[in-house]
């Protein structure tokens, strides 16, 4: 009896349940991988999720996976709920943080492309502007050969 009075006081036992959406994702990923094995714990520590979009993330190119859109793989009016809606409804205090953070790297991102895109056309215009040129002088130097020959056969006797 005095242990089990001592057993019910202590409540950092566990299970815990965490409210950020990546810690959520986090720990649906771990109950899908062996992770009390070896090579389940090496997987779990490859596996990083983040809110938003960090900074050395940012840069790098996203992809998009077409097997996983909500559009090809659910019924059109079946319902659906994303994680950044639970975490809030759970207790999560950082979803407005994290939505100003990506309105910022958004409008960051949007200004580098215009920026790329115009790179890209400058650079398109010089490639092309050379290439011309190089083909004049391809075909000057080939004519120049040519009437060379042409010369060097009147010239013989």
């Amino acid at each position: 009896k005095q242990w089990y009075q001592r057993r019910v006081a202590i409540t950092a036992g566990g299970p815990f349940h965490f409210r950020a959406p990546s810690k959520i994702l986090w720990r649906t990923i771990r109950g899908m991988i062996p992770h009390k094995t070896q090579r389940g714990m090496e997987a779990l520590n490859r596996l990083k999720v983040f809110e938003g979009v960090p900074p050395p993330y940012d840069k790098t190119k996203r992809m998009v996976v077409p097997s996983a859109l909500r559009v090809l793989r659910l019924k059109p009016g079946r319902k659906y709920a994303s994680v950044g809606r639970i975490s809030r409804e759970v207790g999560w205090k950082y979803g407005d943080v994290v939505e100003k953070l990506e309105t910022k790297r958004k409008e960051k991102s949007a200004a580098y492309f215009e920026a790329k895109k115009k790179l890209n056309a400058l650079r398109a215009k010089a490639v092309g502007s050379t290439q011309r040129r190089s083909r004049y002088f391809f075909l000057f130097s080939i004519n120049k050969k040519i009437l060379k020959n042409q010369i060097m056969l009147q010239l013989q006797p």
